[in-house]
């Protein structure tokens, strides 16, 4: 069994799918929904696939400081409890000073739905930034049976594809990444490197709510610490204590662990976290 069926349960399904027709959102962008198979063990897997120019764009589930952020409404549906979007690891853009995360070109994102019966129906509607020249909020519906789906391979390897690219949870307890903490002299906070075996730019920090926004890693003087500003207003910032989950790119993959940010009474010494 693979490593990302270990680490999120009821992600490697039979490959058997379905799909609805293309919408198109916007010029030269079209959007479907694809389905990896029918219910097993009271979870299905669907995703949504966005076609579109190697120079347009769409965005993370924190999209930045101009990006607009992915909605999904599930309300219509039947036999569906609980959904979570599963997010490939994205890439951080900066430009005119403004920081977003992003997807360019074709994309597939991931969508895992715990059912409450076999029978489902997905009813969905979607809301979504597509960029190119302009900025646009596309909006589609879709709909999608998830019991009977005929056998279609392509589908089921488009989305084990994006599942590759899904950040996935560092087990270990060595992780490489230690502990967090504000800086006093911030707004920024401080990312304890634990090795050398991760690129401290894949470096990218996120809250729930993605919010407050933190940028790009920022060389520090001590060369085991990494220093990410936090974006936008910082005005009465009090994070610690706030959980957020730090991603990186190690040479096996994207991978996630979730710290706990320190109230950094010594920012240069940040302690690690177990």
């Amino acid at each position: 069994m693979s490593a990302l069926c270990l680490a999120i349960p009821g992600l490697c399904l039979p490959v058997l799918a379905g799909e609805t027709p293309w919408q198109n959102v916007a010029p030269d962008v079209s959007i479907r929904l694809i389905s990896a198979g029918p219910v097993t063990d009271g979870k299905a897997l669907v995703a949504l696939e966005i076609d579109m120019p190697e120079s347009t764009k769409t965005y993370w589930r924190v999209p930045g400081e101009t990006g607009l952020p992915l909605d999904l409404d599930f309300s219509a549906s039947t036999g569906i409890a609980h959904y979570t979007p599963l997010w490939p690891y994205p890439l951080r853009e900066e430009k005119g000073g403004l920081t977003d995360y992003v997807y360019y070109g074709h994309t597939v994102l991931p969508i895992e739905l715990t059912m409450s019966g076999p029978q489902g129906v997905v009813d969905l509607t979607a809301t979504l930034g597509i960029c190119s020249e302009i900025c646009v909020p596309a909006q589609l519906q879709l709909s999608l049976p998830l019991a009977d789906a005929e056998p279609d391979a392509a589908n089921g390897l488009r989305i084990r594809q994006a599942l590759a690219e899904v950040p996935i949870a560092w087990t270990d307890k060595a992780a490489p990444v230690g502990g967090v903490e504000m800086l006093p002299e911030g707004p920024a906070i401080a990312i304890r490197l634990e090795n050398d075996g991760i690129d401290p730019q894949s470096l990218i920090a996120a809250t729930a709510t993605g919010e407050p926004l933190f940028g790009a890693p920022q060389k520090s003087p001590h060369g085991d610490l990494v220093v990410l500003p936090i974006l936008g207003k910082s005005d009465n910032i009090a994070l610690d204590g706030v959980d957020v989950d730090v991603t990186f790119m190690t040479d096996m993959g994207a991978y996630v662990v979730s710290r706990t940010i320190g109230a950094g009474d010594d920012a240069d010494e940040p302690g690690p976290e177990e």
